[in-house]
């Protein structure tokens, strides 16, 4: 997947390139904590890791739009203007570096006094405070709902982002909203969008400091509300490639017990945002060594075993993916039923096929024999049941089977024999 448009030009003497079909870079939302990913990218680039792939949520949208708006010979330099502009005191006081800060309470006091001219003052060139505030207006507009104006922002953006550069797809970019209205998470991504500056403004959105964005007639907050991680987003993408993946976590799990009211509100931020992260981490881990398991075990199971529904199932996605491609098995329960579906990445079914599938005697195999399916699809009907399938040719299949969990309560009892 990789190409020099993609990744840059390669200094001679450079390490080689991972051998893994897609480098990609997740960032999260965080705040200030955000200019960590500055660093984070500067030490990949200086080690030739230049990602495919950028997706970020809240502030990680805005840094994955300076990667992926800007040539990799410029990104640092745009980073670094982008956070050198927000962090500006608000009221013209300059940083005293040179000032020897002599203990943590000294410190703390410093950027609490820091912080509190951003609260009241705003942050420059990226959002200010709304006057009157929101309180004091009439309900309306949920663009106007907020304690702040984000519209310099757009400016900004604007200013240090290649939008152009973004949708001429050279790197992937994906950031996450909400949708108000339906509570989910939408992911804007340059492959299926032509990305704008709404977009980014629309994933940092976070109420009811920041308002929300419109876009396409729908308003959205910040994505981070769901999750603050588009690790999802990224793995879950078809067709499945060998990833690489740089997460960088601004939220840590463990920490000090807090000492005063400012360290408990920091420590509550890093116990809700990191838990997350972590519980999205650790259940694509689980999913992986299910995928496995089950890949191991259709290769053992005796022959009468191999007949049933659910193992031809299996075994068609198995046969259709070619090497290197994934079967996925997913199990739920939705509404009293079950729901089994199987996806693989293999090469898809044409439409005039699809129609056919379920036909006695039908099949595109060379040793085929046409019944797999129609059984299955006789048994699954025979319980009460439905069968489906959707499939896209180059991309793969997905069959989706759905029985109802207890039996129908006006089930005939066989009669009794006197």
């Amino acid at each position: 997947m990789s190409s020099p448009s993609a990744t840059g030009a390669i200094p001679d003497g450079s390490r080689a390139r991972p051998a893994f079909e897609r480098i990609a870079l997740l960032l999260q939302g965080g705040g200030a904590l955000g200019a960590y990913q500055a660093g984070v990218y500067q030490a990949l680039a200086k080690a030739d890791l230049h990602p495919d792939w950028v997706a970020g949520i809240s502030i990680g949208a805005i840094n994955s739009a300076l990667i992926a708006g800007n040539p990799p010979e410029k990104r640092v330099e745009r980073l670094r203007a982008f956070w050198e502009t927000v962090t500006q005191p608000p009221l013209g006081v300059p940083y005293l570096a040179s000032v020897d800060i002599k203990s943590d309470m000294q410190r703390q006091m410093i950027n609490q006094f820091r912080a509190m001219g951003t609260m009241l003052w705003g942050a420059a060139e990226f959002f200010k405070p709304r006057i009157p505030p929101p309180i004091f207006m009439p309900a309306g507009n949920p663009g106007n709902l907020a304690f702040y104006d984000i519209s310099p922002l757009k400016a900004l953006l604007e200013r240090l982002v290649d939008f152009d550069r973004i949708n001429g797809k050279q790197i992937r970019f994906s950031v996450g909203a909400v949708n108000i209205k339906t509570g989910n998470l939408t992911y804007f991504d340059n492959m299926t969008h032509k990305v704008g500056p709404a977009h980014v403004m629309a994933s940092c959105s976070l109420p009811p400091g920041f308002p929300a964005t419109e876009v396409d007639g729908e308003f959205y907050w910040d994505g981070g509300i769901l999750s603050n991680t588009p690790l999802q987003w990224v793995l879950d993408a078809r067709p499945r490639e060998d990833t690489l993946a740089f997460q960088v976590d601004l939220w840590s799990a463990h920490g000090e017990f807090p000492r005063n009211i400012f360290e408990v509100m920091t420590r509550e931020k890093e116990i809700r945002y990191s838990s997350r992260t972590r519980a999205g981490t650790d259940q694509f881990k689980h999913l992986q060594k299910l995928r496995y398991a089950l890949a191991g075990l259709l290769g053992k199971l005796p022959d009468d075993l191999k007949s049933s529904p659910e193992a031809r199932l299996l075994g068609n996605a198995a046969d259709a993916t070619e090497r290197g491609g994934r079967v996925e098995v997913r199990m739920s329960r939705q509404a009293g039923e079950g729901v089994l579906e199987v996806s693989d990445t293999g090469q898809g079914i044409a439409d005039e096929d699809l129609q056919r599938i379920f036909d006695p005697f039908f099949t595109t195999k060379e040793r085929g024999t046409g019944l797999g399916l129609a059984i299955v699809h006789r048994i699954v009907e025979a319980h009460s049941g439905h069968l489906s399938v959707r499939s896209q040719v180059g991309r793969g299949t997905t069959f989706r089977v759905v029985l109802p969990i207890a039996a129908p309560s006006q089930t005939q009892l066989p009669a009794a024999v006197g």
